[in-house]
């Protein structure tokens, strides 16, 4: 009788224990943030600067974990297979979400199943640089003199695939002209030989871009996206003249895919307050990003668009990974 006393007892006090930890607070400690490439670049210091932020409000340590590796694919598979209880969270962009699916026969994971979105986070255009001895200040002005020497005129990238590649090939398909792709193992080996003058253009991120374009070693010629960037207000968009082409950085939240709904959304309102701080606008504002601090909807809606815009250039260009 005792034993089954004893019994009785420990089981309710497992239910009771149970009940009350289901009842805790979320979150009830640490949450991680994963950042997808190596420590120290755009994706990491975006991070490190949201995390104090959120965790002012949590009360709970914000971790930030760079796992580079594989074009981003290392660590946004690291989420999609992380346990789906809110304490793991994703920055991602285009390429390990809209573009690799369609660049590489075989994912770990699958972008639009695998992650749950949280919040588009912020956007920016990329920015067409011209070596200054390249007599092009406009995507006008591009499309003459590629079509006037067909082949010759030579495009630097920071690898094959990613967003700078991909651009250039929609841009070129847009305006009928055939130019080299010179593809680099990273954006800042691509600005020296631009810079040199070994190669005439490339499209960059505009954060990168700026120091470059102010002091004169490069001329900024067109913007990505559909309107002119406030850092660059006397520079047309591509768009102006090529109104389908419309191509933008992102940065948005992931949660794994199973995450309960209630955990993504507290995790979205409460990143989205943060991101809308005047603080957080400006700050991000002056490196030529806009905060877009969108619900998940409309992140799920740029997934679906791109993977298709971006599936269709690659097909259409014959671009393989290297």
């Amino acid at each position: 009788m005792g034993s089954k006393l004893a019994c009785g007892v420990a089981a309710a006090f497992m239910l009771h224990a149970a009940a009350a930890w289901c009842e805790m607070p979320y979150p009830a400690k640490p949450v991680r943030i994963v950042v997808p490439y190596a420590a120290g670049g755009p994706y990491d210091e975006v991070a490190r600067v949201l995390a104090p932020r959120l965790n002012e409000i949590w009360g709970q340590p914000v971790v930030v974990d760079p796992r580079g590796g594989a074009g981003g694919n290392l660590g946004t598979d690291m989420v999609a297979k992380a346990p789906p209880d809110g304490y793991t969270f994703l920055i991602g962009n285009a390429g390990p979400i809209t573009i690799n699916a369609s660049l590489h026969r075989k994912l770990p994971y699958d972008p639009q199943k695998d992650l749950a979105p949280v919040t588009l986070m912020m956007t920016s255009p990329m920015v067409l640089v011209v070596h200054p001895s390249v007599p092009v200040r406009s995507v006008k002005d591009l499309a003459a003199l590629a079509r006037s020497k067909p082949g010759r005129i030579n495009y630097a990238s920071a690898g094959v695939g990613n967003l700078q590649h991909l651009g250039m090939e929609l841009l070129q398909s847009l305006a009928g002209m055939k130019m080299n792709h010179v593809p680099y193992k990273g954006a800042a080996p691509a600005f020296v030989d631009v810079i040199g003058g070994q190669v005439e253009l490339m499209f960059a991120n505009i954060t990168g871009a700026m120091p470059h374009v102010n002091s004169g070693r490069l001329r900024a010629a067109a913007v990505s996206s559909a309107k002119r960037s406030p850092v660059l207000p006397s520079v047309s968009s591509v768009a102006e003249t090529y109104p389908q082409f419309d191509i933008t950085t992102w940065m948005g939240f992931f949660a794994p895919g199973s995450t309960p709904r209630d955990i993504v959304a507290k995790v979205g309102d409460d990143m989205r307050r943060v991101l809308q701080r005047p603080d957080m606008r400006e700050r991000f504002a002056a490196q030529g990003a806009e905060v877009v601090a969108a619900p998940p909807a409309e992140l799920a809606r740029l997934i679906r668009r791109e993977t298709a815009l971006y599936a269709k250039v690659i097909q259409q260009a014959g671009i393989k990974p290297e």
